[in-house]
């Protein structure tokens, strides 16, 4: 009898929201088959010492309902009905070793693929502690933002440079000292600009970080830019020592672009924060019966390194409800482990104005966050200055529990923001 080399504390467990319209149970062995020791076929290999040391377990099967027809798209018999379940499946990190690239492999691999399955979606993930000494998480954090941003209380008023590509450096570079002297806290790159011939990277942010530079001596901080510097590991790595070089405090990168690999390689070369955009996210999740919930996908995101995630906005322009949004941030801010929390800064972005503030600051309890506007600050009819302002205005009445009609009456860039948001 083999001796199992991990104790049940040192399992991953993930559990998902399946439709099958096989047997339940058999749908489960399959599923936990195909991801772990099994195949199609009985092996004279697979005995029952290796199914007990690396097979995956099934820890709960609890039956939902049933339906006539299937989510998804597939191959099922006439007339065949569907069981909607909740499966909760565990594996040995014997198997991978505490590797995030395997854990995505091992969770959201194949098992989608299955003919048995008609619905799948991850929905909850617990890894052991074990990742926690291998995968440091985020350098900097919400303390580590903070401290570079030089703003002490309340959200990081942000912003994104719009358009989002045709400026060439020197409009990009005009457009944010409009912001600088508005007296803005962060301002990122599109995650459509990148390095294009008409907007280089390196003018780019040579251009913008001599605004930036000169405008700390006459703030007395220096506010944040996250420069989106996604593209090949070399590349990246090259462009991040450039951002340093100038005094940049904050490097952006697109995450389903350059995967966990390049997240991790980056975040062991970075020595500023990571602003991790989520753009890809939609074909992720957008369908209900298939990918991921988005707590359990940011623990292998903020494990690897993201210092800021994007958790969208309330009233959004996309197809998140706002509960979903809330159930997002809450996540992104949850300890994974009691003796290792590695909290990330949530960004709230997404056709954002101040009318959402307060709803923001209820849903969250916390102003440790980013609150990304665009069109909310530009749009002002006062100027971007006021559009600053007012969204300050609006989230200092959020936290003082006033009405923001009360307190656009004695605040009059807040007043003016009140008739176009």
């Amino acid at each position: 009898m083999l001796t199992p080399t991990h104790s049940p504390s040192d399992r991953i467990h993930a559990t998902y929201w399946l439709e099958t319209s096989e047997n339940p149970l058999r749908a489960a062995e399959i599923i936990a088959g195909e991801q772990s020791s099994g195949t199609f076929l009985a092996l004279a290999n697979e005995t029952p010492e290796l199914k007990q040391r690396s097979g995956a377990r099934i820890e709960r099967l609890e039956i939902l309902d049933t339906v006539n027809e299937p989510s998804l798209p597939g191959r099922y018999k006439p007339g065949a009905r569907f069981t909607r379940c909740v499966l909760e499946l565990s594996w040995s990190i014997g198997n991978m070793g505490a590797s995030l690239p395997n854990v995505m492999a091992t969770v959201a691999g194949n098992l989608f693929e299955l003919q048995c399955v008609s619905g799948l979606r991850i929905t909850d993930l617990r890894l052991p502690a074990a990742f926690a000494q291998a995968y440091p998480g985020p350098a900097f954090g919400i303390a580590g933002t903070r401290h570079l941003a030089g703003v002490d209380q309340g959200p990081l008023i942000g912003t994104i440079i719009k358009p989002s590509v045709g400026l060439n450096p020197k409009q990009t570079a005009s457009e944010v000292r409009k912001l600088l002297n508005g007296g803005i806290d962060f301002i990122k790159d599109d995650e459509l600009q990148a390095d294009g011939p008409h907007c280089p990277f390196d003018e780019r942010v040579r251009a913008v970080m001599r605004e930036v530079n000169e405008a700390t001596q006459r703030l007395g901080r220096k506010p944040m830019v996250a420069f989106n510097l996604t593209g090949e590991l070399d590349d990246m790595k090259r462009r991040h020592d450039l951002v340093l070089s100038l005094g940049g405090t904050c490097v952006m990168v697109s995450l389903n672009s350059v995967g966990l690999v390049g997240l991790r390689e980056l975040r062991r070369h970075s020595a500023l924060p990571i602003h991790a955009h989520r753009n890809g996210w939609g074909y992720l999740s957008r369908s209900p019966a298939v990918g991921w919930d988005y707590a359990p996908w940011q623990q292998l995101w903020r494990l690897a390194g993201a210092d800021h995630l994007h958790v969208n906005g309330l009233g959004n322009k996309f197809s998140e409800s706002d509960a979903d949004v809330a159930r997002a941030a809450a996540a992104v801010m949850r300890p994974l482990w009691s003796h290792a929390p590695m909290a990330a800064m949530p960004v709230f972005s997404s056709g954002q104005t101040g009318l959402v503030a307060a709803a923001t600051y209820a849903v969250t309890g916390s102003t440790d966050l980013i609150f990304a506007a665009g069109g909310g600050i530009f749009g002002h009819p006062g100027g971007v200055a006021a559009g600053v302002t007012a969204m300050r205005q609006a989230w200092d009445a959020a936290v003082a529990g006033v009405n923001i009609g009360d307190h656009a009456a004695t605040h009059a860039e807040l007043n003016q923001a009140l008739s176009f948001w």
